[in-house]
């Protein structure tokens, strides 16, 4: 079973900036493809952001392209999003999901296409 514990969340104010972590369990060969994903209160969740741990392709929702970039470092085992030019509407909880395949095409990344999820950590922007 793939353990993934996010941190970084917080309270900021319009056009400010975090930097979310998320720390796995195992790397690479069971969790080929990587992603963050959002959920605010009556919404459904949506995938903001991937990549791939084995050449780093990335793929990002339209809405945060040029604010948010997901990184990565495999020596630690660790996937970063972050966010900068914050909004109001990013407010959500964020959470980091790992699939047992290589990424696909899928734009934005797909919920069902995620095998491991990790607890979630809120963010929060006020205007």
């Amino acid at each position: 079973q793939v353990q993934l514990v996010e941190s970084g969340g917080g309270s900021v104010q319009a056009g400010g900036s975090l930097r979310l972590s998320c720390a796995a369990s195992e790397y690479t060969d069971s969790t080929p493809c990587l992603a963050w994903f959002r959920q605010a209160p009556g919404i459904e969740r949506e995938g903001v952001a991937r990549i791939g741990l084995r050449y780093g392709t990335t793929t990002y929702h339209n809405s945060v392209k040029g604010r948010f970039t997901i990184s990565k470092d495999n020596a630690k085992k660790m996937v970063y999003l972050q966010m900068n030019s914050l909004k109001p509407e990013d407010t959500a909880m964020y959470y980091c999901a790992a699939s047992g395949a290589y990424c696909s095409r899928t734009l934005p990344p797909a919920v069902a296409e995620y095998k491991y999820w990790g607890q979630g950590t809120q963010v929060t922007v006020s205007s």
